[in-house]
């Protein structure tokens, strides 16, 4: 028989790991506080000063004794701060929750805990058996079906998306050096702003955004100095995108399909590219084995919800080369995504 394996026996030790596995096994109460707080709109209602819970209860509607134990839970975790006459204060993760912000995530918190991200994530253990996502048998279809039934639910994804990459956008435009006077085509782009930033670093760089009808309409690229250089296009990745780009994007959309679906999106790109355009892929590359991976959180969900992965920089250039492409060089971003080129084979 074989003897069990000792890692430890400092109570110490295993104290706090029975403490760090009890804490992770009930973690899922902190997304759910966090949804309370960001749907009532607590750190709006906190803007112009501190409150009790029963004046907010009185203001979202809801009971006040639990409205008081879900912040006490929050100010536990940095968000909201009780003072000793248990009013609630803001703090700069509360300041975060509000929608007008310069830089919001309520949007992001909203979707994160939505039925769309919370019912998929509960049935882990079936995607790991299954070896792909469960959200069609949940959902009718797969995530981008859904989104194109429900438009509240559309809304939400296109403006989470947006807010998630305000702080991003810069660094990225900035990573990579766009061709004076040419033209860049954002493909399925969202509300325009990476766009913008790539517009407004290079001014003499015109620039079409890519999208859906729908999500076209509320784009957000309103910026008056780039307004000669900037059009909209209606288009479909599975079927055709504009020709005649000099850079073609395709930020955070690779990444969350499957094989088949990137390799299709691909080759659609690729039949509108001349053979001097550049295609930038703009998602996690993953490193070698054996080294950090950037996001594993990311790849996680992305197996959860949908249908992709991050993918490492070999398993991206076979996707390039099943659809004409092949990968020139990969850029690193201030951020945890690289820009992986692309140009015709």
């Amino acid at each position: 028989m074989r003897k069990a394996l000792v890692v430890s026996t400092d109570p110490k030790e295993i104290g706090a790991a029975v403490r760090q596995l009890l804490g992770d096994a009930l973690s899922y109460l902190y997304p759910a506080a966090l949804r309370v707080a960001a749907n009532a709109d607590i750190a709006e209602h906190l803007a112009d000063g501190p409150r009790t819970a029963a004046d907010l209860a009185e203001r979202t509607g809801l009971h006040a004794d639990h409205l008081h134990r879900v912040l006490r839970f929050l100010a536990g975790r940095g968000v909201f701060r009780e003072d000793e006459d248990g009013r609630f204060h803001t703090t700069v993760a509360a300041s975060l929750l509000r929608g007008g912000s310069p830089v919001t995530l309520r949007n992001l918190v909203l979707l994160f805990t939505s039925d769309m991200y919370w019912l998929p994530a509960g049935r882990l253990s079936d995607t790991v058996g299954k070896g792909n996502t469960v959200f069609d048998e949940l959902f009718g279809g797969q995530i981008f079906d859904h989104l194109a039934k429900d438009a509240e639910a559309a809304t939400l994804f296109a403006d989470a998306m947006a807010d998630l990459s305000v702080l991003e956008h810069g660094g990225m435009a900035e990573s990579y050096e766009f061709p004076e006077n040419g033209t860049v085509i954002d493909i399925a782009g969202g509300l325009g702003g990476m766009l913008h930033a790539v517009l407004t670093r290079n001014p003499s760089v015109r620039g079409v955004l890519v999208d859906r009808p729908e999500i076209l309409a509320r784009h957000r690229v309103r910026d008056p100095a780039v307004a000669d250089r900037f059009e909209t296009a209606e288009g479909d990745f599975f079927s055709a995108v504009p020709s005649g780009g000099d850079v073609y994007l395709l930020k955070r959309i690779i990444h969350d399909k499957s094989d088949e679906d990137a390799i299709r999106i691909l080759r659609t790109v690729r039949q509108a590219m001349s053979g001097t355009a550049r295609l930038l892929i703009i998602d996690i590359v993953v490193p070698p084995g054996g080294l950090p991976h950037p996001n594993p959180m990311s790849d996680l969900l992305m197996m959860t919800v949908f249908e992709g992965r991050e993918r490492t920089e070999e398993e991206i250039s076979g996707l390039l080369s099943a659809a004409g492409l092949k990968l020139s060089r990969v850029l690193t971003t201030p951020s945890a995504m690289s820009i992986t080129e692309a140009m015709a084979t």
